[in-house]
């Protein structure tokens, strides 16, 4: 691939005004998260866009009740989605549609998902999962990974928060508690993710029939990578995914579960989160000095409070050339934020906040 376009150009750049175009003066008052993804050929004709969306946690109450805020969240990225221009190709929702995986959750996010105008692929998480195992959300969506071709690239989804049969089959009284221990945070009953021995068996009989040339992008819930174990974010068997990946010249991993900006490269592998409509959460290092593999090149997110419900939210633009990623991400309430690979480093920087001397503080007060 080679870069046909400078994405730095105001006349090939998504700005906010053009994201928001067509938005009313209370919808512009705010931007949730939403992210949209540049792929950048040698041949024009080949480019395209797609939007994410991703961790809404839709949260019953009773009856017709809901969690006002989380619902507001993502019927207002399906809506910016709609309006976006360029249109994207198609949507990725990236998972934790539901927050307990009930019925009446995933019926409620499909309905709000329904009213995208594009095609849309869905990616599992944990809170659609752990109550009956992905069954209902099957009924909605459809298989747990499956993977299609798109101008020239290779998508791949996983389901990536699978973990040992023991902890899933008999350690539960009930479903509803199985539910309930995986969806805490810091909570030492539950178990690590992985894609598991079966499904890895299936990406590699499917990738093995893809040239090395070719662009591979892989959705998937949980960060691919063993970053912070005591909050899951962690995939105990992110290493031999990474192996299958490391052939391609241009692999890319995209994924949710972390609602934070996060980025790293490993070999050829470039990883990027995206954030979440529902909240932000902190950085790991900043909440406790206990053992973690966050990435020296990771930089913490410079902003005021995390525990504010809209800071660090926002939406995001990914240009995709010459196998690197550049990531725009326009944040509500804080500054913009550029992340891309440097070359001179070998790795993803961010722009502004890469040097110790331009970051906030790290909080204490949590």
């Amino acid at each position: 691939m080679k870069v046909v376009k400078d994405m730095q150009d105001p006349k090939y750049a998504l700005s906010r005004r053009t994201f928001l175009k067509g938005v009313g003066t209370v919808a512009a008052a705010s931007v949730l998260p939403v992210s949209m993804v540049r792929l950048a050929f040698a041949d024009p004709s080949r480019d395209f866009t797609f939007a994410y969306i991703s961790d809404s946690h839709i949260q019953h109450i009773k009856g017709g009740k809901f969690v006002r805020n989380w619902d507001r969240g993502l019927i207002r990225a399906v809506a910016e989605t709609n309006l976006l221009d360029p249109k994207p190709d198609f949507v990725v929702f990236g998972g934790d549609l539901a927050q307990l995986g009930t019925k009446e959750e995933l019926d409620h996010g499909a309905e709000m998902l329904a009213k995208l105008r594009y095609k849309a692929y869905c990616v599992m998480g944990e809170h659609d999962y752990y109550l009956d195992l992905g069954e209902y959300w099957s009924k909605l969506f459809g298989d747990h990974h499956y993977s299609w071709d798109h101008k020239g690239v290779h998508f791949v989804v996983l389901n990536s928060v699978l973990t040992y049969d023991d902890w899933t089959f008999n350690r539960w009284p009930t479903a509803e508690q199985r539910m309930l221990e995986m969806a805490g945070l810091d909570n030492p009953n539950g178990s690590p993710f992985m894609v598991g021995e079966r499904q890895r068996e299936w990406l590699r009989r499917d990738l093995a029939k893809v040239s090395e040339d070719t662009p591979v992008v892989v959705f998937s819930h949980s960060p691919i990578q063993k970053l912070y174990k005591g909050w899951n974010f962690w995939t105990e068997d992110a290493e031999d995914v990474q192996a299958m990946l490391k052939r391609f010249r241009d692999a890319t991993v995209v994924h949710g579960h972390v609602h934070q900006i996060q980025y790293n490269q490993i070999d050829t592998i470039s990883f990027h989160a995206v954030m979440a409509t529902a909240w932000p959460w902190p950085y790991p290092e900043t909440y406790a000095q206990a053992e973690h593999q966050m990435p020296k090149l990771t930089v913490p997110m410079n902003r005021a409070d995390p525990f504010f419900e809209r800071d660090a939210t926002g939406w995001q633009l990914i240009d995709v050339h010459t196998g690197r990623t550049t990531l725009k991400y326009n944040l509500y309430n804080n500054t913009n934020r550029t992340v891309g690979f440097n070359r001179d480093t070998g790795r993803p920087e961010d722009g502004q906040f890469q040097d110790p001397a331009g970051r906030a503080p790290p909080q204490s007060h949590y």
